[in-house]
């Protein structure tokens, strides 16, 4: 197994925006985003509109990462957000991830945290498994067009389930940038109502 302690030092520096304290939300990147992009940067301004503190993960892919097996690369997600849920001291109770960032569903399922998975990567056996057992409060996002996105398995889940016909991985529809915006909005809308959903329940 690898000793993922080795890449620490090349970590961009997460960004957090205070909220409520004892509301921590962990937003995680996929492989070749940032929270900086439209998709993750609007849902942490919709988590912070709702309050909550948003600790954003920057995280820096290793250089020979296409060569991890599956569970190093599993480990690898684990590691990363595992770390920043432990530093939280128990204060983190969502965890919003795009893509490469559901790899960490087990630990969400595992430590009974709610979580919005963001184009999921559903056709991994150890992401379906976590998504089965994950107990709090769940939101999938995808595009049927998504070959990572498995419609049959998110529909058969008693979790919420967002699927936008015709929407690739990226959540955007090909060769139609408008339509990829108004995709953003219905994506967005349907994150702000399950945040707002984890509000009133408290």
């Amino acid at each position: 197994m690898r000793d993922f302690s080795a890449s620490a030092s090349s970590l961009a520096v997460p960004h957090r925006f205070e909220g409520d304290p004892d509301r921590v939300a962990l937003v995680v990147p996929g492989a070749g985003d940032s929270p900086a992009r439209p998709l993750l940067h609007f849902a942490s301004t919709v988590l912070r509109q709702h309050g909550w503190t948003v600790q954003e993960l920057w995280w820096q892919i290793p250089d020979d990462f296409l060569e991890f097996s599956e569970d190093e690369r599993i480990a690898w997600v684990d590691w990363q957000v595992g770390g920043a849920v432990n530093a939280e001291g128990g204060a983190c109770r969502l965890i919003v991830g795009k893509s490469l960032g559901s790899l960490a569903a087990s630990t969400a399922a595992d430590r009974g945290i709610a979580a919005a998975w963001l184009t999921p990567l559903l056709t991994f056996g150890h992401v379906a498994r976590a998504l089965g057992r994950a107990k709090q409060p769940t939101l999938l996002i995808g595009g049927s067009a998504d070959k990572w996105w498995d419609a049959e398995l998110a529909a058969s889940l008693p979790h919420d389930v967002l699927e936008v016909p015709s929407a690739d991985h990226g959540l955007e529809l090909p060769d139609d940038p408008v339509g990829s915006v108004e995709v953003l909005r219905q994506a967005v809308s349907r994150l702000d109502r399950f945040v707002g959903s984890l509000g009133r329940k408290e």
